[in-house]
């Protein structure tokens, strides 16, 4: 049997429905307490290693500096000349023209920091995967689709600090499609670490909510139709689940009008595991309660699962053609 955790960044309490978005309030969810960086709002850099450790911000080290973060190389490197050069607003406008313009990646920080500095995770003593998890690297060697299109946004996404959220985009329709095609891969890579039914534990995040909630606060109904289709999205992995199996979706903040709001939300197929959280730092021990409650030991798919995917598999081969 498997937990399924799907990290949706920015989903709001307040823009979801149950009877619109099934998928993604689940069979209970509700509000949970964020928590607000030194850069005066909830931060993706920050929240995601609290919701994998359970700790703060200040416990697990991973904080944000003046609103950007400057672990990655050339961005610490930059940071180390402008303290000594620049001003904090001229700093920090520094470090989004970085950003933007270099193949930095803000959320990059190892799997191996953890350990090397004594922080337990919701990984540790199960059989688990994290899929695309912010600061929680484990192969800094490699990255998937959305990474790839994450780092070479262009015009589709600039940080501006005089604009609206932040950001500006040269085409937002044109944003949008590349966002929802980053939330289909990770979609697809949980489902597929789901149906391998080698884990007791997938953990998947994707940011394509949240990139488009920064830039479409002028165009709300794509925000409304991300909301929509990563319903849908999250449909196709539930019905993937098996008995036995659950399904929790966590965000780390919401987004209105462009800006993170002061509220994350949780939502589950087991109302027990939203009845247990009320904020961010309580995500990682109502998971590994139901690990420890449950029997979530991994097993192999059944033989007569197989023989029918295969024959699924045929068909669809047949219907178009190439059988």
């Amino acid at each position: 049997m498997t937990i399924v955790v799907f990290g949706v960044d920015a989903l709001d309490p307040d823009l979801v429905d149950t009877g619109e978005h099934p998928h993604l309030t689940l069979d209970a969810h509700r509000s949970i307490e964020t928590i607000v960086s030194s850069s005066g709002g909830p931060s993706t850099h920050e929240l995601w290693p609290t919701i994998i450790t359970g700790l703060p911000p200040k416990e697990h080290g991973l904080v944000l500096d003046d609103g950007i973060t400057w672990e990655n190389p050339i961005i610490a490197a930059a940071s180390s000349f402008a303290d000594y050069i620049f001003p904090d607003s001229l700093r920090t406008r520094l470090g989004g023209w970085l950003l933007t313009n270099t193949d930095s990646d803000a959320f990059r920080t190892p799997a191996t920091y953890y350990p090397s500095n004594g922080i337990e995770t919701i990984f540790d003593g199960y059989e688990s995967t994290a899929i695309g998890i912010p600061n929680y690297v484990v192969d800094t060697d490699t990255e998937d689709r959305e990474h790839q299109l994450r780092r070479n946004m262009g015009e589709l996404f600039e940080r501006d600090p005089d604009a609206t959220g932040g950001h500006r985009s040269a085409d937002p329709v044109a944003f949008y499609e590349q966002c929802l095609e980053m939330t289909m891969i990770r979609t697809a890579r949980i489902r597929r670490a789901l149906r391998s039914r080698k884990y007791e534990l997938v953990f998947g995040y994707t940011s394509g909510l949240d990139l488009i909630g920064h830039v479409s606060h002028s165009r709300p109904e794509l925000q409304q139709r991300a909301y929509d289709e990563i319903n849908e999205f999250v449909g196709e992995l539930r019905s993937d689940l098996e008995e036995g199996d659950e399904l929790v979706v966590v965000s780390d903040h919401g987004l209105q009008d462009g800006l993170h709001t002061e509220e994350a939300m949780i939502a589950a197929t087991d109302p027990t595991i939203v009845e247990a959280v009320s904020s961010v730092i309580e995500v990682r021990a109502a998971v590994e309660a139901q690990l420890d409650q449950q029997d979530h030991t991994p097993t192999a798919r059944r033989e007569t699962d197989a023989v029918g995917n295969e024959s699924e598999v045929r068909e669809q081969l047949e219907d178009l053609g190439y059988m």
